[in-house]
């Protein structure tokens, strides 16, 4: 099958080994993956902060990409962009006059699926050990982000796979079904709150006796994950509480093991890609890959300054 990657925003910009890990997954499965070029948001920020007529070219550009593509079915490590997709593309589309372009985004979100929703319902993975090799030796609790829970309704989708990777030690999340504050721009106008729901679902990931806090939206995951640095955050064996996502486990194996020692986030595979950071109002210096790999993630908090 011709699986095209839709690697929504967050991800090709803050966490690219994300996208890289489900190339790897189905890839493994014997599944060509194609990356439609022209791609981009797929405008749920747009709407979200209520910017409907700027959101309408950005929908054009997701539903252009994707109908003049050659391609199966599509694929997006994020349980909201898929949503966004069904939910939010065609009344934006509809709401702009263009009938057309709402009936054709309603085509293209029938072809996409969040990762763990493809592997399990059409790919009929059941058994990530099995089927994918998956192997992580570590302690992981599983957060079921928003989206995926309500809109997409997953279910157990992403838990199952990840209760079924070989080595791991799977903790139970109490009051799981709680959101994480994220929300997107909501986490940026309404911080005081926001900062409160990510201490209450830190403080829950802690009891629950995990040194991991595994997802399927790398937003949740930031959002979480940049609280847990910035407050210093420790799990029940005492090692610094992190966040990874459900792909990168996935996509794990005893032979090329996920290295969980150092900073998760920010990871180019591969690579020798180059990040300036400001010295000076005048200067600016280059650094090695491994640079963009900071100590700790930024909190949203500290992204809206």
């Amino acid at each position: 099958m011709k699986i095209a990657l839709f690697a929504t925003c967050i991800v090709d910009a803050m966490y690219p080994r994300v996208a890289h890990a489900t190339v790897q997954i189905l890839e493994r499965l014997g599944h060509e993956v194609v990356f439609p070029a022209g791609q981009g948001c797929c405008a749920q920020m747009h709407v979200n902060s209520g910017y409907m007529a700027d959101a309408l070219p950005v929908v054009r550009n997701h539903v252009k990409t994707f109908t003049e593509a050659d391609y199966d079915l599509a694929v997006a490590p994020s349980g909201s962009c898929v949503a966004s997709l069904g939910h939010q593309q065609p009344m934006v589309a509809r709401r702009g006059g263009d009938e057309g372009l709402a009936k054709d985004a309603e085509a293209v979100a029938s072809r996409t699926y969040e990762l763990a929703q493809l592997l399990t319902d059409v790919l009929g993975v059941t058994d990530s050990a099995a089927q994918l090799g998956s192997w992580f030796p570590h302690a992981v609790t599983y957060h079921p982000s928003c989206h995926g829970m309500r809109l997409l309704r997953l279910g157990d989708r992403q838990k199952d796979l990840l209760r079924s990777v070989g080595g791991i030690d799977f903790h139970e999340l109490p009051d799981a079904e709680e959101c994480c504050g994220f929300g997107g721009t909501f986490a940026l106008k309404n911080a005081d709150v926001s900062g409160a729901m990510a201490e209450a679902k830190i403080a829950n990931v802690t009891a629950s006796g995990a040194s991991l806090c595994s997802g399927g939206d790398a937003s949740c995951l930031m959002h979480l994950g940049g609280a847990m640095s910035r407050r210093g955050s420790t799990g029940a064996d005492g090692t610094p509480l992190r966040t990874v996502h459900l792909a990168e486990i996935l996509a794990s194996t005893r032979e090329e093991p996920l290295d969980v020692s150092g900073p998760l986030e920010l990871s180019i595979p591969g690579g020798k890609a180059t990040v300036r950071r400001r010295e000076s109002a005048n200067t600016a210096t280059t650094a090695p890959a491994a640079a963009t790999q900071p100590a700790s993630q930024p909190t949203t908090e500290e992204v809206s300054r």
